[in-house]
Order: structure tokens, then sequence, then C-alpha cells
């Protein structure tokens, strides 16, 4: 549980800011205000949480002096400038995944924090969840000796409606940058960054591509592959294969799931599968309370350089398939 200390900002009042904001009153964390483009839609936000300010206009959150966090839930399009906005005001900022549209921009992010010292951190919260620490012990611990090779998918149906945030490119819509994000970074956290890359994709009437294939080899050797879809749901499960044994994590493996560890005889040897209250978004505030606490602006789960090397695979990615965005 959080001791409260620290006040949240909470910068736009879609549907994952509700869910974030949910985890986070119910573990301590303190909502100090909510921002929204109309004032009627943030009191509408911040009447049910009990959230004591509620403004109009993003301007006026990050200039609250009672705020010391903003957490950016805009579309991705939007993340650099409303991460700016509160840096530029003192503000702390936990920007939602995908953490910008390019590498440019995540530069220009992750600078902006160095120079006014402040904390940076994208909000992948996956790797935050106790599941995803199990994972890394079971690697660090040698269990499955050398890994060479993680497979992960990322595949819902999602509406299909063209006016719907996902199937708009002026909004950076598309499988990439909303679903794709999750296991192209579970494979930087499990293989470090690619060295190679190879990728192909299918795209709507739109133009936002539908689903997006990668194969990577990373500077250590290993193999990664991923799939992601907008349009069709699949096992959404993940694997770590390494030269003693291999880790499967069971659907839906980017939220609190079952880790298994089987030998290379294909033995079960070991389970983990804790329970997590709410979605498990609190977590990757702890991380956020725990640093600033600390007197630190980097964490060494999502660091910021970790960020903006994975928006330059993402850009590669997007270079290979064909894949630009109007504002771009």
């Amino acid at each position: 549980m959080s001791e409260g200390k620290l006040g949240w900002g909470v910068l736009a009042t879609g549907g994952i800011a509700r869910v974030f904001t949910q985890d986070l009153l119910a573990h301590g964390h303190r909502v100090a205000a909510v921002g929204s483009r109309t004032l009627a839609a943030a009191e509408s936000f911040a009447r049910p949480f009990e959230i004591p300010r509620a403004y109009g206009s993003y301007e006026e959150l990050v200039a609250d002096p009672v705020v010391d966090v903003v957490y950016i839930a805009t579309p991705h399009n939007f993340h650099a400038a409303n991460a700016a906005l509160a840096l530029e005001n003192g503000k702390h900022v936990l920007v939602e995944k995908a953490f910008t549209l390019n590498e440019t921009q995540a530069r220009e992010i992750t600078g902006l924090g160095q120079r006014h010292q402040l904390l940076v951190m994208e909000a992948m919260w996956t790797r935050f969840l106790p599941h995803m620490e199990h994972v890394r012990s079971f690697i660090r611990d040698g269990r499955v000796g050398e890994v060479r090779s993680v497979h992960a998918d990322h595949t819902q149906r999602l509406p299909s409606d063209a006016k719907h945030r996902i199937n708009n490119p002026h909004l950076a819509g598309g499988a990439l940058l909303d679903l794709g994000i999750y296991p192209i970074s579970f494979a930087f956290d499990m293989l470090g960054r690619p060295a190679q890359m190879q990728a192909c994709a299918t795209f709507k009437d739109s133009g936002v591509d539908a689903s997006v294939a990668t194969i990577f080899r990373h500077t250590n050797g290993g193999i990664s592959t991923t799939y992601s879809s907008s349009e069709t749901r699949g096992p959404n499960a993940a694997t770590v294969l390494g030269t003693d044994g291999r880790i499967e994590i069971a659907a839906t493996w980017y939220a609190p799931a079952k880790v298994t560890l089987y030998d290379p005889d294909n033995k079960l040897v070991e389970e983990f599968d804790q329970p997590v209250t709410g979605r498990g978004m609190q977590y990757q505030a702890a991380e956020v309370e725990r640093l600033l606490r600390d007197g630190k602006t980097a964490s060494t789960l999502m660091p910021p350089e970790e960020s903006v090397a994975i928006m330059a695979t993402m850009d590669d990615i997007r270079s290979t398939i064909g894949l630009r965005y109007p504002d771009e």
C-alpha cells in the first residue's frame, strides 16, 4: 500500500485512465486532480472517485502545485506534447504505452526529463507485475539455461467501426502501437535490443495496420517472434525457451497470469500464480513512488533509454510494412 504522500494528476479521462485510477485508489495512492479537454468531462470522471480537483484543460492540471506526478492517458499521437507540457511545469510523468509516436519524440521527452531532473517512465504496466518478476528470476537463476527464443502474441477482436480510435490513422490507431507494443517490449525485456528485424502486416481500409508479425534476432543471438492483431482473438500466451527448460505464461500473459516452468524432458518443475487485486496497474505507480522517494528519476525495469530503443524498433517495423501516420 502507498503512503499517499505524492499527489497524482490524471491527464485525460478515457477507459485506461479509469482503470488506472481505480487501481491507485484501491492501494492507497492519492489522486489529487484530473484534467480533461472540458470541465464537464473532468468533473464527471472525478465525481465517483471523489477526486478533489477537476480541470477543464491540461494546462490547469499541470500547473496545480498539489500535483507531483502526471499520468498521461491520451492517444499515442498526443503523448509527447502532453508529457512535454507536464515536464515544463515541473511534474514527473508516467506516460502510457506506446511511449510516443516515434523515436524522435521519445528522445525529446526523455531528454527534457533529464534536463529538468524529472522522472520520465513508460507505463508498460506488465513489466511490474509479480508474475513477470518471477519469470525474470527463473532466468537470472539459470533455471532454463541460456534463453534461445521468446514467442508471444497479443490478439484481440476490437471494434471495426471506422470512427473508433483503434481504426483512426489520425489517432495513430492500428495493431502495432496498441497491441504489438506488449510482445515487442517483452522481447526486449527477455533478450535485449534486436540486431536484425523482419516484419509483415495486413491493413484495414482506413489505412491502419490490422495485424503485424515480427521476427527479431537479438544482439545476444536469441530469436523472438511476435504477432499482434486487432481483428482476431488468439491464445494471448507467451513462451520463453532455454537450453535447460522453458517458461510458459498462460493467457492473458501481459496481465496477471500463471507461470509454469518445465524441464528439458517436458516435466513440470514449478508453478507461480499470485492473485492480484484489480488489473495490477498499481505496481507501476508503486515503482514511480519508490524511485522518487529514493531520489531517482529512472527505473531499471523500464529505463527511459529502453523506451527510446523500443520506439526506434517500432519505427523500423513501420518502415518495413509501409505504415506512416498523418501527423508525422
